[in-house]
């Protein structure tokens, strides 16, 4: 079963290696063969913002807190690394790094997903009617979320990424792609399903980049990754200094859909939240997309070898548990993020404080990339402990609003929500999730399921377990949280969040 185990001394062990390449930090995981959770170790970086609201980061400094994060792991566990079976890869998705094939060089900052800065170029495409078709095709509104958009601004304003591309030695990926071009010391330009997915330039119907869509971003397909299944062989590791020639790279997955997985959220209507920088709900609809009628992304969950890919609805918002840090980076109302649960603990309402968390605009299902923050209902008796009590209750509401409209997309009444991430370990948000949502909440043994399903994806892709139902047993429940407000009480509550909202917009 799934849960921590001291590291085995035993030379026969294998394990999985998990790099969970995040918006903030990268993590690294060891999980044995047995489903069991070893240890982990993980490093920050800088968050680069060079304008408002655009957000970049320096993926060198990236690679080298992959190198970082697994050699202390290796290091805090003393396994042989040639004990590792295999890597799986999970990582923000839809943020952008560009390099040149022939010398490795990273070309610029990577683009971030939380960027905006095309915008105005996404209004265009909104005016031209492209939103019918772009949906169509990729199960995607167009917003300067995706990946698509940076990588046009990318060749129309970086003179090296232009060059590259005119020499045709330009490879754009996003932070898989990247991680496993260093892998495998360039040998493969690869990425899954599920991050193609993302970058509005896949066809999730016939699995393959469109030719429309490339057109209309003006990129070229050659400088865009190869697409295979989320679960199969990607490469090999190579002249790394920090581990063994041969491991085989066998699982890549989008953050979202990893956590989807490592949830066991294989039947259709599963679904669950991950409680990250920004907090995302999936959905599982089966082999067949289902196209969103209230403004949710349809997405490809996975896909296990030469099997159907399995397709999820999608709702998300940017600004989750990075509100929490703001409150204690911007504001300085806590000293850690922990500390936030017992200052909202110590009253009993927000009285009538809202807090709208539109730092980079709104997300599912408004869509408005202009929305900003705000903070309103103030009264000379509010306190600190109000605004961070209005806090862990918008991060409930935002997730609502997904829920009720994934509910109508799917026809289906959710009956319990599986939650992880490291703001599910706050009893306070998740019993406040539990009644806005008036369902079940589930919090699992591991929260940190995204790590989880990179390395479970990987034990299927190199054949360590044969099939899907060999581990839908590793998943535990450790605590259950059930709704405890009334009816009324709930309609109040989302009557006086809708008119915040509008406000924001």
């Amino acid at each position: 079963m799934l849960g921590q185990t001291n590291t085995s001394k035993n030379t026969s062990t294998k394990y999985l290696l998990a790099i969970d390449q995040g918006t903030t930090g990268t993590t690294s995981v060891l999980i044995n063969d047995q489903g069991q959770w070893v240890a982990s170790s993980d490093e920050d970086f800088e968050q680069i913002f060079p304008q408002p609201s655009w957000v970049e980061h320096d993926a060198n400094v990236i690679w080298k807190t992959v190198e970082n994060t697994i050699t202390n792991l290796l290091a805090k566990t003393k396994i042989d690394p040639k004990q590792i079976k295999a890597i799986g890869i999970t990582n923000q998705r839809e943020t952008v790094v560009a390099w040149n094939k022939n010398t490795n060089q990273v070309l610029c900052n990577a683009i971030v997903w939380q960027d905006r800065r095309t915008t105005a170029y996404c209004e265009q495409l909104r005016k031209q009617k492209k939103e019918k078709t772009i949906q169509a095709k990729t199960g995607l509104i167009i917003d300067p979320y995706f990946s698509a958009s940076k990588m046009r601004w990318m060749l129309k304003n970086v003179p090296a990424v232009k060059a590259s591309a005119q020499q045709k030695s330009l490879a754009f990926g996003t932070m898989d792609s990247f991680l496993l071009w260093k892998l495998t010391n360039g040998k493969s330009h690869k990425t899954d399903v599920s991050n193609a997915s993302r970058t509005q330039l896949f066809n999730i119907k016939n699995l393959s980049w469109d030719k429309d869509l490339l057109k209309l971003f003006s990129i070229q397909e050659s400088t865009l990754p190869q697409v295979q299944s989320s679960a199969g062989v990607f490469g090999v590791t190579e002249n790394l200094n920090f581990l063994p020639d041969g491991i085989v790279i066998s699982g890549i997955a989008g953050d979202q859909q990893a956590a989807l997985f490592g949830q066991a959220c294989f039947k259709p209507g599963d679904a669950k939240c991950t409680f990250g920088t920004g907090s995302f709900m999936l959905m599982n609809t089966g082999v067949t997309p289902v196209q969103s009628k209230n403004k949710l992304l349809t997405t490809i969950a996975w896909k296990i070898k030469n099997e159907k890919p399995m397709y999820a609805l999608e709702g998300g918002a940017f600004i989750c548990g990075a509100s929490v840090q703001w409150l204690r980076d911007g504001l300085g109302f806590i000293k850690s993020s922990e500390e936030v649960e017992s200052l909202a603990h110590s009253v009993t309402s927000s009285e009538g404080v809202e807090f709208v968390p539109a730092l980079t605009g709104l997300g599912a299902p408004y869509w408005n990339p202009e929305a900003r923050g705000l903070i309103c209902g103030l009264t000379r008796g509010t306190t600190k402990a109000h605004i961070a009590r209005a806090t862990l209750e918008a991060m409930a509401l935002q997730n609502a609003d997904i829920l009720l409209c994934m509910q109508k997309d799917s026809k289906k009444k959710l009956t319990s929500l599986k939650v992880d991430g490291g703001a599910t370990k706050n009893n306070l948000l998740m019993q406040i999730q539990a009644d806005y949502l008036n369902t079940t909440v589930v919090r699992p043994e591991v929260i940190e399921t995204t790590s989880l399903g990179a390395a479970l994806l990987a034990g299927l892709g190199c054949d360590l377990w044969k099939s899907q139902k060999e581990i839908l047993n590793l998943w535990k429940v450790e605590k259950i949280f059930q709704s405890h407000i009334s009816k009324k009480q709930r309609e109040t509550r989302f009557k006086s969040w809708k008119l915040a909202i509008e406000r924001s917009m």
